[in-house]
């Protein structure tokens, strides 16, 4: 969590908005990864990339 609160700190100080979409793209892949490893979905999700 400190990470996460360390992160949006250094964005705002630094003005660096247009990493939001940047990280929040990052953890719905990540999360997507995770959810379909193992399931009949992840040969779809292969062709997408």
């Amino acid at each position: 969590m400190s990470f996460l609160r360390e992160l949006w700190s250094f964005m705002r100080i630094r003005k660096k908005f247009w990493l939001m979409p940047i990280v929040i793209m990052m953890l719905v892949f990540g999360g997507l990864v995770i959810l379909t490893q193992g399931s009949a979905v992840a040969p779809f999700i292969y062709t997408i990339f």
